[in-house]
């Protein structure tokens, strides 16, 4: 199976040895970001630094002149990312034999939030979620296809990557982050997630009140704010809120993302050449939230090439997408985690991708060749190395 590895500008730029070292890990492309959400990074062998802050979402190159004059827009980076370092970086992957594919992460931005707080997620207590773009928003439904196209389509690259595409809600990780003390469980995750922002309380239909939806939401919270389990599955949201209910929020929030998607695809289409693969971050969920968004299995691959998913500590999540894509040319890729220290497990990693293979796996994602420590590394050349013999 090909095998990408995730890689940012700062783990490439200004080391001279890592373009040749991801190679020599046995992969045959680079999944270059260049477009990100703010993070803190390990960089724990380039000569000059050892920790990356990238302080906000940002891209990683100069940004085009279609954004002069709106308020909605991509900011630059910082000195973790000056100038066009998602071009430097993807020249010297290009030029040890990678094929550089962009990461484009979308609805995930904290500083838009906090600029522009009219864009964020509300929940049902009239919390905003400043690092969630509301997606049903125009403006920024606007601002994220334009954003999709010009992020994917980089100089040299042959593809791309689309993280966030759909519905953020409540999960995230966030700086000192104190939410995990009460189990929301799958179900509490949904109604914590649904937002009741203006465009959004209209889009829930004329026959539904907003006001009397958001207190229903409230109420069926109740219980597993006391320690009750809100379940899994679309049943035990009905259970929590009621079928009619549920519903309603179904029917506004899942043509929403379908259609973002379709957009945001057609777009990259749009704007790249013949033969530039697309692919979306994609759960089989449709109601799941966050960076790998909620899809129709069946829909995303009639939209895009394929798909990359989770198959960390399992590979389940790849059936749905299998069962759909039917002797088709869809790219299902298996994303492994091989950095140990974030739960991944690199020593098992031939074993991992054979069993993501046999659930209709056709390529490998790698997270992360950047973050991963030396020892992890070895590992992965070793599984690799078996793999493709």
């Amino acid at each position: 199976m090909k095998a990408s590895a995730f890689v940012y500008p700062w783990d490439v730029n200004g080391d001279p040895e890592a373009p040749g070292r991801i190679a020599g890990l046995g992969v045959r492309q680079a999944t270059l970001a260049s477009a990100y959400h703010s993070t803190r990074a390990l960089t724990p062998r380039h000569p000059r630094h050892r920790i990356v802050t990238a302080e906000h979402a940002a891209v990683l190159y100069p940004a085009g002149e279609r954004w002069q004059g709106r308020a909605l827009r991509p900011y630059a980076a910082g000195d973790w990312a000056p100038g066009d370092a998602f071009g430097e970086a993807a020249a010297a992957l290009a030029d040890a034999g990678l094929e550089v594919h962009t990461w484009v992460v979308l609805a995930h931005n904290s500083r838009l939030g906090a600029e522009h707080p009219e864009t964020s997620v509300v929940n049902a207590y009239g919390d905003r979620y400043p690092w969630a773009p509301c997606i049903a928003q125009p403006a920024t439904r606007t601002y994220l296809v334009d954003l999709a196209a010009e992020a994917a389509v980089r100089p040299g690259a042959a593809g791309t990557e689309l993280e966030s595409l759909g519905w953020y809600g409540f999960a995230h990780l966030h700086a000192h982050d104190k939410t995990g003390g009460v189990g929301l469980g799958d179900a509490g995750q949904y109604l914590m997630s649904l937002c009741f922002c203006g465009t959004c309380r209209a889009g829930y239909g004329t026959g539904t009140d907003a006001d009397e939806l958001a207190a229903a939401v409230r109420d069926a919270l109740e219980p597993v704010w006391r320690g009750a389990p809100s379940g899994g599955g679309w049943p035990a949201v009905e259970k929590l809120l009621g079928a009619e209910r549920a519903a309603v929020t179904r029917a506004w929030r899942e043509p929403v993302a379908r259609s973002l998607q379709e957009e945001a695809v057609a777009a990259v289409r749009g704007a790249a050449p013949e033969g530039f693969q697309v692919l979306l971050h994609a759960d089989p969920v449709w109601y799941h939230v966050g960076a790998n968004a909620g899809v129709d299995p069946g829909g995303v691959l009639g939209t895009a090439d394929g798909v990359v998913v989770p198959c960390t500590g399992g590979a389940g999540a790849l059936v749905p997408f299998a069962e759909r894509a039917g002797g088709d040319s869809a790219v299902l890729a298996a994303n492994l985690t091989v950095v140990s220290g974030m739960g991944g497990s690199p020593d098992t990693l031939a074993a991992d991708a054979r069993g993501a293979a046999e659930r209709g796996a056709t390529e490998l994602r790698l997270y992360h060749a950047g973050l991963a420590s030396d020892a992890n590394l070895t590992s992965v050349r070793t599984a690799l190395a078996e793999l493709n013999h």
